[in-house]
């Protein structure tokens, strides 16, 4: 059973409620989620920063969640075409951010239209070309996330995101602030070694930076809403799935 379903059972059965209040639990949730650390880094952090206590080290620090969807949210009015028949010549237009994150420092990253019950589906390494769904990696320092993924192509184009992680409770981690968002262009000998660590490659580059005059580097001021975490068991009944005649705009919290 994951952390997360370990609680749930505990507020419903008393058994339960005992029973997780074993170490062991939450060693092997912590251990597991910042794997990244190392073991020996892991229990240095447990007993400078938490008293020794699994516990309250997966409740008090930043981690990154796998077991779901990090979502953004995003609408814009745009402008229709006057006609005869049209009483509104202005709609609302909806598009999504999405975020799927891997222990091992890599993630999935896909722009869409697509509501998050379509394309939870296809959020993994074995999805088509066609679902125009890239891969990257990331970095976790306290609660400032690094991540970078490259966009290939003609004139290949890399993403640079930062993110701030934080909570509504607790422990839960469900919302991620996005800080900037900064497209640029690189060279060729860069993309060649691209699929061993992008963010190593762009690490210390400036906003303004670009290694591809024919890519100008764009610091975007749109589409930075933040991030929503929503659990797989979710995705299906999250009113994200709303269209905006239901829900014009949402309010992450």
């Amino acid at each position: 059973m994951s952390p997360y379903d370990l609680g749930k059972a505990s507020c419903v059965c008393r058994k339960w409620k005992y029973t997780i209040r074993n170490p062991v639990f939450w060693r092997n949730a912590c251990l597991k989620a910042w794997q990244l650390s190392g073991v020996v880094e892991n229990y240095k952090i447990l007993q400078s920063r938490y008293e020794g206590s699994w516990r309250k080290m997966w409740l008090l620090r930043p981690r990154i969640r796998i077991d779901g969807l990090y979502v953004s949210r995003n609408t814009y009015i745009r402008a229709g075409v006057a006609e005869w028949k049209i009483t509104n010549p202005v709609h609302i237009v909806c598009y999504y951010r999405y975020m799927r994150f891997f222990p091992s420092g890599r993630f999935i990253y896909k722009n869409s239209s697509q509501k998050i019950k379509d394309v939870a589906k296809i959020m993994n390494f074995r999805a088509a070309k066609a679902d125009c769904v890239f891969t990257g990696h990331y970095t976790l320092s306290e609660e400032k996330v690094e991540a970078a993924v490259l966009y290939p192509g003609l004139r290949p184009t890399v993403l640079r995101i930062r993110l701030r992680l934080r909570g509504t409770t607790a422990g839960a981690n469900n919302r991620m602030d996005l800080l900037s968002l900064v497209t640029s262009g690189m060279n060729d000998n860069e993309v060649n070694g691209h699929d061993e660590d992008i963010l190593g490659v762009v690490e210390g580059w400036q906003d303004d930076e670009t290694h591809n005059p024919d890519v100008p580097a764009v610091s975007h001021k749109r589409g930075l809403t933040p991030f929503v975490f929503v659990p797989f068991e979710e995705v299906e009944t999250s009113v994200l799935n709303l269209p905006v005649e239901k829900m014009d705009y949402y309010v992450p919290g």
